[in-house]
């Protein structure tokens, strides 16, 4: 039976109790001396019960704060991710024969990126080049193409350039996070390269939000891993960090592993609808943040289910009734020695039924 911690009254009125038992004239009453005294060691008493009570919960890790959670951590060897830059390409335009050298500022979005390689104009003046957000973390992922604009231009080179692809930036690992691969380690102890070691393994690098292992996909002896970065795709640079290390670490009996990105597969969604006391536009952005949340849990290789869409439509308040007229049946995904598919939701559409 768990000890209750008594309340700070209890263990006041405890004390004055003792008192009055030795010494039965004893005044106790609330402005007398033995009150006083009672009361401040009854706030003493009341700390050490409060600390010790911390103290529990640092013994375990799924209660430990969080700089006792990394103690824990460190006694298995692991450590807490930091975060990660996003990273991709971008294209330059201006005088052919102009170069944009490395460490070049430009803004996206509010956000400074910085080149990482040169980039030298040819033909019709066209450039591109690996570049880096300045600020390590998510904020720094373009999941479209977007405008950006050089801080210092070099001679030749215009102001105005697209950021293409950038992509890979992941915030500092979570509590929750870590606590979850402290955890994995723990109910599943390293065996010998098993695909839940392969899993550890590659979530154990900077930049890695989740990892997928698929044995056997490319034929005997082969493992191959699939990671997400953030809910996205990771960069480059996270995939080939992720290869190194599983390659270091791996047994020498597995023939080959392969980390690789998911393919995204975007689909659509139209929908009609019937409605009661909500108008349209806020209908549509009920359906699409239900919607978004729906696709957000999906893995990668997980199929869209089409009556799942259906219910979190008629879930919704005003809501009356409801006819998905695109997925007109459930979305597979690929998975094979090919590619592994990530569905992604797409446009979606709202119209009156």
């Amino acid at each position: 039976m768990p000890f209750t911690v008594p309340a700070f009254a209890s263990i006041r009125d405890a004390l004055l109790r003792d008192i009055k038992n030795q010494l039965p004239d004893a005044d106790t009453g609330a402005d007398s001396d033995y009150f006083i005294r009672a009361t401040s060691v009854a706030s003493a008493v009341e700390g050490l019960y409060q600390h010790q009570s911390w103290i529990v919960r640092q013994i375990f890790p799924d209660t430990a704060d969080r700089e006792y959670l990394e103690l824990h951590a460190r006694v298995r060897g692991l450590s807490r991710k930091p975060a990660v830059a996003a990273q991709g390409l971008a294209r330059a335009t201006g005088t052919s024969g102009a170069t944009l050298p490395v460490g070049q500022i430009f803004r996206v979005n509010g956000m400074d990126y910085r080149s990482v390689t040169e980039a030298r104009l040819e033909g019709a003046g066209v450039g591109f080049f690996r570049a880096q957000a300045v600020v390590p973390g998510a904020a720094g992922n373009l999941p479209k193409i977007s405008k950006g604009e050089l801080i210092a231009a070099p001679p030749g080179v215009a102001s105005s350039m697209l950021a293409m692809s950038i992509a890979g930036g992941v915030d500092e690992e979570s509590d929750s996070e870590l606590l979850a691969r402290l955890l994995e380690l723990i109910r599943r102890p390293p065996a010998g390269g098993n695909k839940y070691d392969y899993r550890r393994w590659a979530m154990e690098v900077a930049g890695v939000s989740a990892a997928y292992v698929y044995p056997l996909r490319r034929g005997l002896g082969t493992v191959d891993v699939v990671i997400t970065a953030g809910g996205a795709l990771p960069s480059d640079a996270t995939l080939a960090a992720v290869q190194a290390h599983i390659d270091d670490l791996r047994p020498v009996t597995a023939r080959n592993s392969l980390v690789l990105a998911p393919t995204p597969k975007t689909i659509d969604i139209d929908i009609r609808v019937s409605l009661s006391g909500l108008t349209l536009p806020a209908a549509q952005a009920q359906i699409q943040t239900a919607l978004a949340g729906y696709f957000n849990q999906l893995s990668p290789g997980d199929s869209v289910i089409r009556s799942r869409i259906e219910a979190l439509v008629s879930d919704l308040p005003g809501v009356v009734d409801r006819a998905i007229v695109q997925p007109t049946a459930n979305v597979v995904p690929q998975v094979d020695a090919g590619k592994v598919e990530w569905v992604r939701l797409g446009n979606v559409t709202v119209g009156a039924l």
